[in-house]
């Protein structure tokens, strides 16, 4: 077996530490002997006899830089930590024994690198690294006065133990929970996305360079909006001739300002942003937003600038959002940052929206303020070089302002990552995609798998601007419907009974109110309940209450359509003590017809609209995204049976080999590895056929598919799709979400399908794909045996020479970054 082909990295990794400063954790390589001899060198006595239980000679140093800096094994592992080009950190495990699942573990931290997350970052990519070549437990001893290394051991993993002796500290790590890992991984990686983001979105301090005297240029307006938004921090510009603009006084340098502004803010010739981004890292900034454009990575030059201004921001460990952003905003009355090219000031509000096309961002912008729908932070990623969309969710899972999110994505950086880290978030907070042509077509598969993506990780998926805001509104603070049943009330007449009509039709009941109901509502009328165009506000609040009283609705929609005899606005008032005496039960208006700019009733801000489709479509995406919150996640079984090395070795025999699809003894093998036998038989198949597989797709990784073919007159016939992993309800969910599924359990003639076994199958397929990303296509033809399983009566595997995906359940910033 080519025990390398568990070890090999796509690329270095740059990854925040704690403090959000960035860090690149890379394996030891044979020219890191001088740099790791300088890290021992400088090493305080002490931290060397806690990691020796010694304070070593140069022979015990001699031996541990030979052993670090041999080339590779899949039984012998390291990485190092660089901050910039210093060395600051190195870890490595050992197998105990040829074939062990378990590896002794070593740690060295720089003195004053300590409190950094160092050591945990080392650990997680060495774990990562590990379980690809089948280590699945690491086990170490530390003095017991080293309470640092027991404390960095205990909090790594909910499976982490330490155990004390004489004078020695057992350490033991089961590898083997990978959704525990992943959970622990992500919690450090919203602390330290918190800490990097904060010069970028709550600065102290901000410079414009770029900034010109006359009006129009970008670097003008944009420091124009900063002073007139009322950034309340330190605020600076820099143009070549050093003269003041927009009243604030200018620099021709930043080497120039009499501090280090936590944000610059780029507008100038894309040639030139190489060299002011490099003079703002060495003056100290830990932030840029690049508004020029000239970086499209069609063109060679654009790609070969792309590159170096990355490399110049990570040099200085610096976040980068953009080029080609029209900006950013904050509405927090502490920050009132707006360095954006948007000429309008959106409401203060709890919608956080990122958008990668300025163009989308600022129509989105402009929507929300017309709307009243009010927005938190709204940022535009541009090229999305640096700070992507996976940044930002990790920065808004714990930010108190943020209470909904939208995003416009045209692409994913990690997508693997993004599917976990949404899927978190959507579990905290309601997230909305506003769903562009290019991520939905023009990709084979992209659209499908883009959707059980969204599927999978409870993502709202609306079309158009105006389904958002109206999305938000409905969600942000306000409670989810608790059901399908709908009440309609108002003076509408045959609007009511159209709503009526929307609704059903988007699977809400409006089911008549019980006898007790309609004797409180005057003439007992029934849902919808119509009060007449000359009702007033009273009796229109009262006839709302008595329905929001009755307990025979899960959605109270209230529809007032304005004449020149009433006065809406009252009307709208009237209704906010209705709202106000029910905080749990979901409740939007619609007002017609009226002159007034309403959006907003009761005190916690229910909805107005202005047509009752859009109210509708609103209600009923909430109630989509609250039944997904109310299932629950599932898990990752235990499945007996798996040689992770054996399949290993034979797509690995296969590589060598030059096979690409491989012949029927090596696909046996391979799949037997994983507890899938192939058993071909000539006996009769029942006229449901099902195909089961793996594919790999370029953007999102391996997914897995299961479809149904053969149903009557092919009425039924579909298939569907999940990223992998898979939990145990995502594959229950598989079959059970097809047209279909009813013809699986029973209701046409023959046995029912093992369900159960059809699961498991699934599982074992997901796993196959997770832990092996070289194989790109893998089909099943699974044969139902009755009650009693699943036979799988034909295989066929492919494999890619492409590069293995980068491990998702390690932090890496934008892999998208890096292209």
């Amino acid at each position: 077996m080519a025990t390398d082909a568990f070890i090999d990295d796509p690329e270095d990794a740059d990854t925040l530490a704690s403090d959000g400063g960035i860090v690149t954790i890379r394996p030891v390589r044979p020219g890191d002997r001088a740099a790791l001899a300088a890290l021992y060198a400088g090493a305080s006595r002490r931290n060397l006899w806690l990691r020796f239980f010694i304070v070593p000679g140069r022979a015990t140093l001699t031996a541990e830089l030979d052993s670090l800096c041999r080339p590779e094994t899949g039984d012998r592992l390291s990485v190092v930590a660089l901050d910039g080009p210093a060395l600051i950190g190195v870890a490595s495990c050992a197998r105990l024994d040829p074939g062990s699942r378990m590896a002794e573990i070593a740690l060295f931290v720089a003195d004053d690198q300590h409190g950094r997350g160092i050591g945990t970052l080392l650990l997680e990519f060495l774990a990562a690294r590990a379980r690809r070549a089948g280590i699945t437990e690491f086990v170490g001893s530390t003095l017991r006065a080293n309470t640092g290394a027991q404390r960095l051991i205990q909090d790594f993993h909910a499976h982490a133990r330490t155990k004390a002796g004489a004078g020695l500290v057992r350490l033991d790590v089961d590898l083997t929970d990978q959704p525990a890992f992943d959970e622990a991984v992500d919690a450090r990686e919203r602390v330290a996305e918190r800490a990097s983001l904060r010069s970028l979105l709550a600065p102290e301090s901000v410079v414009v360079v770029g900034a010109g005297r006359h009006h129009g240029g970008v670097g003008h307006e944009v420091l124009c909006a900063l002073r007139d938004y009322g950034f309340p921090g330190r605020l600076y510009a820099v143009n070549p001739h050093g003269m003041p603009v927009c009243g604030i006084h200018a620099h021709r340098h930043l080497a120039d300002l009499p501090e280090a502004p936590d944000l610059a803010v780029i507008a100038v010739a894309a040639d030139l942003v190489p060299g002011i981004l490099d003079a703002a890292g060495r003056r100290g900034v830990r932030s840029a937003v690049v508004l020029s454009k000239g970086f499209g990575a069609a063109r060679a030059v654009n790609r070969r600038r792309r590159a170096e201004v990355l490399k110049i921001a990570r040099e200085h460990g610096m976040r980068l959002l953009g080029p080609a952003t029209v900006g950013l905003i904050s509405t927090d009355p502490r920050i009132r940052l707006n360095a954006c090219m948007s000429p309008v000031r959106p409401p203060v509000g709890g919608l956080a929206m990122a958008s990668q096309s300025g163009a989308v961002g600022i129509a989105m912008l402009a929507a929300a303020t017309e709307s009243g729908c009010g927005v938190s932070t709204f940022v535009a990623l541009g090229e999305k070089l640096d700070v992507s969309s996976n940044d930002l969710i990790a920065y808004w899972y714990d930010d108190p302002r943020t209470r909904a999110v939208a995003l416009h994505l045209e692409s994913f950086g990690n997508p693997r990552k993004f599917a976990r880290t949404v899927r978190a978030l959507s579990l905290r907070k309601p997230v909305l995609a506003l769903e562009s042509g290019r991520s939905r077509a023009g990709r084979a598969g992209s659209r499908e798998t883009v959707e059980a993506l969204f599927t999978q990780a409870g993502v709202i998926r609306t079309t158009g601007m105006e389904e958002v805001l109206d999305t938000a509104r409905m969600l942000i603070d306000q409670p989810l419907p608790a059901g399908r049943r709908m009440a309609i009330v108002g003076n509408g007449g045959g609007l009511n009974v159209l709503a009526a009509d929307s609704a059903e039709a988007l699977g809400f009941t409006v089911s008549p109110l019980t006898r007790a109901t309609r004797r409180e509502l005057p003439r007992g009328r029934d849902n919808p309940v119509d009060l007449g165009m000359d009702a007033g506000a009273a009796a229109i609040a009262s006839a709302a209450e008595i329905v929001a009283n009755s307990g025979e609705a899960d959605i109270l929609l209230l529809i007032i359509v304005a004449t020149r005899a009433n006065v809406p606005a009252g009307i709208v008032k009237a209704l906010g003590d209705v709202v106000d005496d029910h905080p749990d039960l979901t409740i939007a208006a619609v007002v017609t017809g009226s002159v007034d700019d309403l959006h907003l009733f009761g005190g916690r801000g229910a909805p107005v609209f202005t047509a009752p489709d859009r109210a509708i479509r609103a209600l009923a995406y909430a109630h989509q995204y609250a039944a997904w919150r109310r299932q629950p996640l599932g898990r990752r079984p235990h499945l007996a049976g798996i040689d992770r090395r054996c399949a290993q070795a034979g797509i690995d025999q296969a590589l060598a080999a030059g096979d690409d699809v491989l012949p029927r003894d090596a696909v046996h093998g391979i799949l037997n590895a994983y507890g899938i036998s192939v058993a071909p038989t000539t006996s009769a198949a029942p006229a449901l056929t099902m195909t089961a597989g793996i594919r790999h797709d370029p953007l999102f990784g391996s997914v897995v598919r299961l479809a149904l073919r053969g149903t009557p007159a092919g009425l039924l016939d579909g298939h569907s799709l999940r990223l992998v992993p898979l939990t145990d309800l995502d594959a229950r969910r598989m079959w059970s979400d097809l047209r279909a599924a009813r013809l699986l359990t029973g209701r046409r003639d023959g046995p029912p399908v093992d369900t159960a076994a059809l699961e498991e199958l699934l599982l074992r397929l997901s796993l196959l794909a997770e832990n092996h990303p070289e194989i790109a296509e893998v089909e099943l033809t699974p044969a139902p045996t009755g009650p009693g399983g699943i036979t799988v009566t034909g295989a066929s595997l492919r494999l890619t020479r492409a590069a293995a995906d980068s491990d998702p359940s390690v932090r890496r910033l934008s892999a998208a970054a890096r292209g």
